[in-house]
């Protein structure tokens, strides 16, 4: 690598920069950035850019999710244009664009990570559960079982641990405390067992369809089981399977009645 007619590459640099780069590959690098003030000059404006973009994300209310593949993507790209590139020094128009492009990559960068965490929070907010996380899972119980006393308040609590391995599963970093109550898909009332496959995040009090509501149904269902109205494996069915479509079923409407929106139960999530 000649100082007097090639530079290092934006790709380069970024694996330079990163250490990505090892063995005699790095140390021509390195003697190449030492002895090129261009080089050293452009790789001083991409860490001051990447350090900018560090500080605003951390800066955030919020904690954007992982974005590794997004960049993996982006170096990919680098490099191959980088490939494609003439061995001649860059002119200085080439050498403002390839900065502009820099910068504009780390932009994308951002804007994907941005559109990936709303997408996440949307997905982990749903008032159902992700079926392939939890589809629930019931204990060897008969209707006797449960109906032959009152569960105290009907609240069964739930070991802080798996609490937070349930998070973790739907990937809910840092939940805001009263935001969430860690929910049996099928309660305990009714059979259901404390596996993290029968446990979801539910929406505590924001959206339509929230733990209140649902509170409701399970205790509406409790009911018609022990008074025999209702089979104990069908309300297990109908709750697991989808248990909005189940309220509608069992109190006949298409919207939570409203003393239903402060029915309360299960207290929220605090930690």
């Amino acid at each position: 690598m000649s100082n007097d007619d090639v530079h290092l590459s934006d790709a380069e640099l970024i694996q330079l920069i990163d250490g990505e780069v090892s063995g005699r590959k790095a140390s021509r690098m390195e003697d190449h950035q030492t002895a090129c003030w261009t080089c050293r000059a452009r790789r001083a404006e991409l860490e001051h850019t990447i350090s900018d973009w560090v500080h605003a994300q951390r800066m955030g209310s919020e904690k954007l999710p992982p974005i590794d593949a997004s960049r993996a993507r982006l170096l990919a790209e680098l490099v191959q244009l980088a490939s494609v590139k003439p061995a001649a020094a860059p002119r200085p128009e080439w050498h403002f664009r390839r900065f502009a492009f820099g910068c504009a990559a780390l932009s994308l960068i951002l804007a994907l990570g941005v559109v990936m965490y709303f997408s996440v929070q949307k997905a982990v907010a749903a008032s159902v559960p992700d079926e392939r996380l939890t589809p629930g899972v019931t204990r060897n119980v008969t209707r006797d079982d449960i109906c032959s006393a009152d569960p105290p308040e009907g609240f069964y609590p739930i070991p802080d641990r798996l609490a937070v391995s349930v998070f973790q599963q739907y990937r809910i970093q840092d939940p805001r405390p009263r935001s969430y109550e860690v929910d049996y898909l099928i309660t305990p009332a009714l059979g259901g067992a404390g596996d993290i496959r029968n446990l979801w995040p539910q929406p505590y009090a924001s959206g339509e369809w929230n733990a209140h509501v649902k509170d409701a149904l399970e205790h509406h269902l409790h009911d018609l089981v022990c008074s025999g109205r209702l089979d104990l494996g069908t309300a297990q069915r109908d709750i697991a399977a989808n248990w909005i479509a189940a309220y509608r079923k069992y109190f006949k409407t298409d919207r939570p009645l409203s003393d239903h929106t402060g029915f309360s139960v299960d207290p929220p999530w605090e930690n």
